[in-house]
Formats: structure tokens, sequence, C-alpha cells
């Protein structure tokens, strides 16, 4: 069973590898609240996932670390078991699939595991690994479902309670719960009043469907960008373990992340992956009471793909207004173009992009569209440059929202 002394003893156990992260007070996200922000993104390797995976790696037998360990993961928890491995003299095989982003599948390989990629998706890969435990005895070091791993991650709360005594709400990323479980056991523990409150993505809201139907339960299927928690099923342990501790489990959609992520580049200078910002968003978009309140958000990871980078970014702009995207109708005559334009500059936007196409066969031949793309203040502003191309005679027929 999981106990306090445990946690400490992962702790100590962390001292050779894991930082303790920074506590950072972010007032320019919530000027009018006491956030604080837990940086596990800054953490080695790019995420918490070390911590568990260290821990559990540190209590094997000799025999056991002699035939090595083996983990499934597209991600943080490769990377965490790979580090952890190279640093106790352990042979590891990751199985990953085959469709994870190269720069990933490279950062497991420079740690020194050795990589399996499998056809097909992550239930392939961790099947495969089960499939390499029995033929081989080598030991499973799962991502979530483990009291070991469970309680290295758990040294979390340790170092927040530590950072900040008085804190009255954590708020923490769920995917299959190893996380949540730990730190809220341990935070609760000690400090029996602290409120925690958990947040998944609501296109892989496994912990929430589950404890909805009060027991373990798997999603049919997940889709978010916050691929670190795109978890279907939560663990029996750690399901046990969020029902007992945990005080809500709250959703934020892709968009909001989105917000957050950019919230966090602009605002803190900190790169976060969607799965680390879900706890950011949960704050700024109301969906756990802050006001008045020393709340931490933890930030959970780094690793955000950077491939979809600059798509999220956009997206985020254009949730925050900041950037429009529409289709303008126009007579297919000299002037048009520049017109538009004139409108656009005169409310103060920035035209950023501009694509013009003449009607195809089944238009007007004398019609064309205008697709402008522009940098805005506000959605009110949006709306204004609107209202002035109405104003001005043209008509906007498609929108990107």
């Amino acid at each position: 069973m999981l106990t306090l002394d445990t946690v400490y003893q992962a702790a100590f156990a962390l001292k050779a590898v894991a930082r303790c992260t920074d506590l950072i007070r972010a007032p320019r996200m919530f000027p009018d609240e006491e956030v604080y922000l837990k940086t596990e993104n800054l953490q080695v390797t790019g995420s918490f996932k070390l911590r568990g995976a260290y821990y559990k790696m540190s209590k094997l037998t000799d025999d056991q670390k002699r035939k090595g360990v083996v983990a499934c993961s597209a991600g943080n928890h490769a990377q965490g078991v790979a580090l952890a491995a190279q640093r106790q003299g352990i042979n590891a095989l990751i199985c990953i699939p085959e469709g994870a982003p190269i720069s990933k599948v490279e950062a497991t390989r420079s740690l020194g595991a050795e990589v399996e990629l499998v056809k097909g998706v992550y239930d392939d890969a961790y099947n495969r690994a089960v499939d390499i435990c029995r033929e081989t005895g080598k030991t499973m070091i799962h991502p979530f479902n483990d009291e070991d791993v469970i309680a290295g991650q758990g040294t979390i709360g340790l170092e927040i309670l530590q950072q900040l005594p008085d804190v009255d709400a954590v708020i923490v990323p769920v995917g299959g719960g190893g996380l949540i479980a730990g730190l809220a056991y341990t935070m609760k523990t000690l400090k029996p009043t602290i409120k925690v409150y958990g947040v998944q993505a609501a296109g892989a809201a496994s912990m929430v469907h589950s404890l909805e139907l009060h027991k373990v339960d798997s999603l049919e299927s997940v889709s978010t960008v916050s691929d670190g928690i795109a978890v279907k099923c939560p663990g029996d342990l750690t399901y046990s373990y969020t029902e007992k501790y945990v005080d809500k489990v709250v959703t934020v959609t892709d968009d909001e992340v989105a917000c957050a992520i950019l919230s966090l580049m602009e605002s803190q200078k900190l790169v976060a992956e969607g799965a680390g910002a879900v706890a950011v968003a949960a704050a700024m978009f109301g969906k756990v009471d802050i006001k008045g309140k020393k709340v931490v958000c933890l930030v959970s990871g780094g690793n955000i793909d950077v491939t979809i980078l600059s798509r999220v970014i956009n997206r985020a702009l254009l949730r925050q207004g900041r950037y429009a995207d529409f289709t303008v109708a126009l007579a297919d005559k000299p002037g048009q173009l520049v017109e538009v334009a004139s409108v656009i500059a005169k409310h103060g936007a920035n035209v950023v992009g501009v694509y013009h196409e003449r009607g195809g066969s089944d238009t007007d031949l004398n019609s064309c569209t205008l697709r402008v793309c522009i940098e805005t203040r506000d959605h009110n502003h949006v709306r204004e440059i609107k209202k002035a191309l109405a104003a001005a005679g043209y008509t906007i027929v498609a929108e990107l929202v």
C-alpha cells in the first residue's frame, strides 16, 4: 500500500536525478488572483514522468535489473524510463507506436534505450511490451498504474508544500491518473484542508467517465491535442486514489488548451505541451474556483511536437480574436483589392495574407473572391472591421472560426 514513508523514500532516491522544480507566481496571466506554476516542464527530460519511473526502477532486485525493463510510450514516459535506466545501468526496451513523432523516438534513443517501433496504435505497442515481458522475464514499468510509480509522482506534492505551505488548492493534469493519485494522496494526508482538482481534455475524459459510473471504464476512442493525457482507460489503482482523495475532475477543450499554451509562452516564457497546459486552461477559463485562494497549477510537461506548435498558436490567436481569416466576394474589376485593404488598414489591423481567386465554372463570370488573413486586437476589433467592410458594400461569404 502507498504510504507517506514510501513517498519520502522516493524523494530521497530522486535527489540523484530529478530537479526540485521552481514554483513561480504568474501575475501577468492572473493579475487579480494568486496563482503559481509548478514548472515540471523544466524537469530533466521535460516532464514529471522521470520521478515515478526512476523510483520504480530503484526498487528492482539485482536479478530484475540484470534482466532489464520494458515500457510502452510514445512520449514522456519513454524518455523518463530511458534516463532512469541509463542512470542505474539497466537495459531498457521501449515499445513505441510507429506513428509517433520522429523527434520523440530519437530523444528516447539518445538516452540509451533500445526502441522497437510497433505497427498500430498505443494499445498494440502495449500488447507487444506485455509479450516481451512474458518471453524474456523483463520487468514492465507501467506509466501510471503502479504504486511505486504513484509514489514517485507524489514527491511533487512534498515539494509544493515545502515551497508554499499555505497553498489552498492544486490543479493537476489527469491522463491515466498516476500523477494526481500520488499528489492527492500525499497532499491530502499532510494537509487535509487542501483542495485537489484534476483536469482532463474533453476529448479524452476517461477518468471523468469512470467517476460518473463509479467504476473503471474505458472510452471507445480519444481525440485531443493533449496527447500526453489521451488515455482511454484509467488504472484501477489510480481510479481508487482519485475517487478517495480528489475533490473534482473537470474538462477543458482543445481551443482552451491552445490559449493556455500561448499565454504561458507570452506571459511566462514557458513552453508547455498540451497535457502540460490543461491545469492552466482550467484556471484561465473558470473551470475551477480560484478566487481569493492560493492556487498551484501543475505544468506537467513541455515536450510539445514542434511540427504542430504553429497550428496551436494560430488556433489560440483565432480563439482570442487576435487573428481573423475570412473571404470577401468581389466584382472582378480593378481597385477592389486595394479598397478592401484600405478599409482594413483604416481600422488598424495588419494584413498578413491575401489570396485572390476568380470565380469557378459554377459562379458568375464577373465574380471573384478575396481571402484575407489579418492580425487584430480582439473580437470587438474583428467585428468592427467586418462591419466596416459591409458598410463599404462588401459581403463576407466564408470565415474561419
